[in-house]
């Protein structure tokens, strides 16, 4: 599972619209610059089952036996944003550099030096009354909100690995897939109104399976949207991808398509949320290239390719998550607790069916001990299970606290 985690770039989305920027400066040619972001530390202990039957499931992401103890950066990682904006005659102007670092290095070493420094957001904005157009580095449209609502993101969730460097997972591939932070060209609609369309232009990636057939040639960008609806208390959402790429040996093309949405009902002292997604060629957990394959000797690793069969056709994958959320009236402890799922499934033609699960059942207490200080404790039960051997799952649980500052 260590591998997984160093692929799996932590969520850096939030930090900024969570936190209360405490340092703008007013530049004299009518330019805004503001500083803000996140630090967070959490103290995991994990203890997966030694049982567990489930071995080389494509898509898997919990191995078989292992204990471990770990300090390191949550779902989110510590966060710094850089911000400058402007105005010249009517069009607005900006320019957002976000640095992502985390506290810790993978493995077990005393002498760790270089612990990741993510450069997860890099883009310039473009608006007036008729909406924004953002180009640069920014998270995806597909399941942006999908994870963007969960739990986890104040938290742990599944670790990614028990030595593992980078973020954790939360619940990317235990209910939705990681939107990742890639170059695009979106235009979205004002903001501040109860309907907001953004589309994009992405740079595209290439349809390869781990049997190496390769749909490598990518000649059209790839198209993302999404489409948000909030009338009074309630956020309903829609997201799409859509990604075309080429076997030039072959001479034959494949399109991968998904589709995601949700709701949020939220008042002050609850909130309840549900989301899922289904896609074709686009793999699980990480967007077209997925993670998978675990066995009792080298755990769980990267694999690429796992939203194309070994037959050369394209996947199915799909998922869920249901949460809840209660505050008690003037308390600032908030209790939350999620179920959520992913599923890969073989396609008709390859010779051995399979349909991997990852599961993650999560518990959390949230304490708001100041304004920009959270204290979260959390606890969570994870397994992976190949539906077609029958096999045993393999199951883990991962309790941790963590502070989390905001500035």
């Amino acid at each position: 599972m260590k591998r997984v985690a160093l692929l799996c770039v932590g969520l850096a989305v939030g930090a900024a619209s969570v936190a209360e920027a405490q340092l703008t400066m007013q530049m004299s040619n009518g330019w805004s610059f503001t500083f803000s972001g996140n630090v967070n530390a959490f103290a995991i202990y994990e203890s997966t089952d030694e049982g567990g039957g489930t071995i080389g499931a494509p898509g898997g992401l919990i191995g078989i036996g292992g204990k471990g103890f770990n300090v390191r950066t949550g779902l989110l990682p510590a966060f710094a944003v850089f911000d400058a904006k402007g105005k010249e005659g009517n069009t607005d102007l900006g320019v957002h550099f976000g640095f992502a670092p985390q506290i810790q290095c993978g493995g077990q070493a005393h002498d760790c030096f270089g612990a990741q420094i993510d450069m997860r957001q890099v883009y310039l904005t473009v608006g007036g009354t008729w909406g924004q157009i953002l180009a640069g580095r920014e998270i995806g449209l597909f399941n942006r909100q999908n994870i963007l609502t969960d739990q986890t993101l104040f938290g742990v969730g599944a670790t990614g690995g028990i030595n593992g460097g980078g973020t954790t997972l939360g619940r990317i591939g235990f209910g939705y897939i990681y939107p990742n932070f890639v170059a695009q060209m979106t235009y979205s609609t004002p903001a501040g109104r109860s309907t907001q369309l953004s589309i994009g232009l992405f740079q595209p990636s290439a349809l390869n399976s781990d049997a190496g057939t390769a749909y490598g040639q990518t000649e059209v960008p790839r198209l993302e949207a999404e489409v948000t609806i909030k009338p009074g208390d309630l956020l309903l959402w829609l997201n799409g991808t859509a990604q075309n790429a080429k076997n030039p040996v072959a001479d034959e093309t494949k399109t991968a398509v998904g589709a995601g949405g949700g709701f949020r009902f939220g008042k002050t002292r609850f909130s309840l949320t549900g989301s899922g997604y289904y896609g074709k060629g686009i793999g699980t957990t990480l967007q077209f290239n997925g993670v998978g394959g675990c066995d009792a000797v080298a755990g769980c690793g990267p694999v690429q390719g796992i939203g194309v069969g070994s037959d050369g056709e394209l996947r199915n994958s799909y998922g869920y998550i249901g949460q809840l959320t209660f505050t008690p009236s003037a308390s600032k402890v908030t209790v939350a607790a999620s179920y959520g799922s992913s599923f890969l499934e073989s396609t008709d033609g390859e010779p051995t069916a399979f349909k991997t699960e990852n599961t993650l059942i999560s518990g959390g207490l949230y304490y708001q001990a100041t304004k920009s200080l959270k204290v979260v404790g959390e606890g969570n039960y994870a397994w992976t299970k190949e539906h077609e051997s029958g096999a045993d799952e393999n199951k883990t649980f991962a309790p941790a606290v963590g502070l989390m500052l905001f500035f």
